[in-house]
Order: C-alpha cells, then sequence, then structure tokens
C-alpha cells in the first residue's frame, strides 16, 4: 500500500495493489483484489472475492460482499480504455456479486450516493447516478446514463432503460419494466411501469407533513385521475395547489421532462 494505516487487515490470499490507497480499519477478505488506483476509506470491510477496480474511490463504513466487482469497463461500445471513475459514498452495503461499472468518456462517473443497500446481483451501469438512500432488491438491472435520486426503492428484477430519470421517494414494483421517467413521491408497476399511486408509506416515513401528503394527492389526482393533459394538469396545480417545496419539486421535474431533457418522455397521464 502506498500509505500506512492503522488497524487495516488484509487475508494473505488477498491481492493488493501496492499503490492503491486504505484508510483506517480497513478490512481486506480471501481472493479479494484491490487495484492500483483504487481507494477505500477508513472502516469499511471488503469481502471474499470482491474485485475493485479501475480508478475507484469507496467511502468510509461500506459493507462489500462476497464477488462484488466495482470498477469494470463500461459495457459501451463507444468506450476506449479512457480514465473514468465510479464514486462510491458512505455507509454503503453491496450485496453479493453486485457489479458496479465505470463511466465512458474521459474523466467522467458513475456515482453512488450514502446509506444505500443494494441486493445480490444488482447491476448498475456507466454513467448512472444514484442518490442517497436508495435500496435495490435482487437482480435490479439499472442501464447506462441513469439517475435515480434519493431515497428511491426498486423492487426485484426491475429493469431501467438507458437515460431514464426516477425522482426521489418513488417506489418501482418488483419485475418492472422501466421506460420512461417516473416522477418523485409515486408508484409505479408494470411492463412497461406505470404510475398509479402516491407512496404515501415513504412520505410519512420521511417526515412529509399530513397536509403537504395531502396537496401531493391532488397533485397525484390532476395529472393521472383527471383527463386533463400535461400542460393543464400542471397549470391545474399550479392555480389550485398549495406550493410547498415537494410539490414545486414535483412541478419542476415534470416540466424538465415536457421541456425535452434528455430522457425518457413522461407517459401520458390520461388512465
Amino acid at each position: 500500500m502506498a500509505v500506512s494505516k492503522v488497524g487495516v487487515k488484509i487475508h494473505p490470499t488477498a491481492v493488493v495493489h501496492p499503490q492503491a490507497e486504505l484508510g483506517e480499519g480497513v478490512e481486506v477478505g480471501p481472493y479479494a483484489i484491490i487495484g492500483e488506483h483504487v481507494k477505500i476509506g477508513d472502516g469499511t470491510w471488503i469481502g471474499p472475492h470482491v474485485v475493485i477496480d479501475g480508478w475507484t474511490v469507496i467511502g468510509r463504513d461500506c459493507q462489500i460482499h462476497a464477488g462484488a466487482y466495482i470498477g469494470a469497463p463500461p459495457q459501451d461500445l463507444k468506450f476506449k480504455g479512457e480514465r473514468s471513475f465510479v464514486v462510491v459514498g458512505d455507509r454503503n452495503i453491496i450485496r453479493e456479486y453486485v457489479t458496479i461499472h465505470r463511466a465512458s468518456g474521459e474523466d467522467e462517473e458513475t456515482r453512488i450516493g450514502d446509506d444505500c443497500m443494494l441486493m445480490a446481483f444488482a447491476h448498475i451501469g456507466h454513467n448512472c447516478q444514484v442518490g442517497n438512500g436508495v435500496i435495490m432488491a435482487n437482480w435490479v438491472g439499472v442501464s447506462g446514463h441513469v439517475v435515480i435520486e434519493d431515497y428511491v426503492n426498486l423492487g426485484g428484477m426491475v429493469g431501467i432503460h438507458q437515460f431514464v430519470r426516477i425522482g426521489k421517494l418513488a417506489m418501482i414494483g418488483g419485475h418492472s419494466k422501466v421506460v420512461r421517467d417516473v416522477p418523485p413521491f409515486m408508484l409505479a408497476d408494470g411492463r412497461p411501469a406505470k404510475v398509479y399511486g402516491l407512496n404515501l408509506v415513504g412520505l410519512r416515513r420521511h417526515g412529509v407533513a399530513p397536509e403537504v401528503r395531502e396537496n401531493l394527492k391532488r397533485c397525484f389526482k390532476l395529472l393521472y385521475r383527471s383527463g386533463l393533459n400535461i400542460s393543464e394538469a400542471l397549470k391545474r396545480i399550479e392555480e389550485e395547489v398549495e406550493m410547498s417545496e415537494e410539490v414545486r419539486y414535483l412541478v419542476d421535474f415534470i416540466k424538465r421532462i415536457r421541456e425535452g431533457r434528455k430522457g425518457r418522455q413522461l407517459e401520458a397521464p390520461r388512465e
């Protein structure tokens, strides 16, 4: 290692490049492989047969379980071997055989926030941006350039198309096929996934006030149950619903889609 740290434990069968940087209290399990450009924060535990390669930064107090591979080259035909990054925040739990790929493009990055749980066999593709407190159940597949905002919950075997954005505190049912942006605070399910309700349990758990939840219910009904098109529904929301941080965030999210932000268009709200 480039720098000797207090309390680092490396199993005799592990292979750690001399230039890798390991923080205090890091543990590296049997047959793990840590590459030259890797940096690992204090207190992180790395299980057996884990591979961490490329220009990868792992935060503090993470748990990385058996067989996970972080920092592999992207599965992108445009990739030509350029330097690119994976950046993983603090206190993440990364379970067995999770794969997180480096970005495509010089000095671009794939980024994971803090306090996420990525369950076994989940895959996060190149150039993805994953927020804080995200939960991905087993076998979730996230294609390249996807944005997943804070506290999103993804059920098992969800598949997410390239360039999709999922708003904060949204929840996606298991086995769903997500090909369009999902607004914040919503429940979505199906193949293809469609919004069918408001994530009231998640809103309560995150301390959103009752009056704000009621206003978000009104927004949901105007967007998905009124028969209005998106422009008409947004106009009614701005005229009739009391603005809060959450309501404004929802409105702005949908407006960005309507204005042509790179990504998949919001589903038509007529149901």
